[in-house]
């Protein structure tokens, strides 16, 4: 996942990142025309390091930059569920955020690929979130219908508690990177 604030350019840390992961591109504050150059520039990085590059709440630009799919941000998953259907057709990975149980369902109904749950931990990106926990995380991962990646305050400390959780995998910001 990336942050402008915390990291605003995320190439080196990307370099880092296993083949066949996936990047999100957040950015949502950067001017547009910086916004796209970055979408481009981490694609090619991407499609050159066998990883996968999902834009976050615009499609048009991951269309453009020729990502491999697009991120939904939880607020998209109530707007044109058949629209996401669509872009899964075409082969695109799509995946949405969701901060509840309500969400994974409307998510689940969209036919996503995965979704990324959070907060699972206290976290810096929104250290005003309430935390769900490792057993409340647990819970509603092994009640979701569709792969689910814990996001929020997982670092290396915190990656143990998740072991047993049914969780597809982890995303992370700063965690395990530079971006701390």
């Amino acid at each position: 996942m990336t942050d402008e604030r915390r990291l605003p350019d995320p190439s080196a840390a990307i370099e880092d990142l296993p083949p066949g992961a996936a990047v999100v591109l957040r950015h949502y504050d950067a001017p547009a025309s910086e916004r796209q150059a970055l979408a481009h520039r981490l694609a090619a990085t991407c499609r050159r390091r066998g990883l996968r590059l999902l834009v976050a709440a615009d499609p048009e630009l991951a269309i453009s930059a020729g990502a491999a799919g697009v991120h939904l941000p939880e607020a998209m998953l109530k707007s044109a569920p058949q629209t996401w259907r669509l872009w899964r057709r075409r082969g695109w990975m799509v995946t949405a955020a969701a901060h509840s149980s309500g969400a994974i369902r409307r998510a689940a109904a969209a036919d996503v690929d995965a979704v990324l749950l959070s907060p699972v931990f206290a976290t810096r990106s929104h250290p005003d979130a309430r935390a769900l926990g490792s057993l409340r995380f647990a819970a509603l991962t092994r009640a979701s219908p569709v792969p689910v990646y814990a996001l929020g305050g997982i670092d290396t400390r915190t990656l143990r508690r998740l072991s047993g959780s049914g969780a597809a995998g982890v995303a992370g910001i700063g965690g395990f990177g530079k971006a701390r």
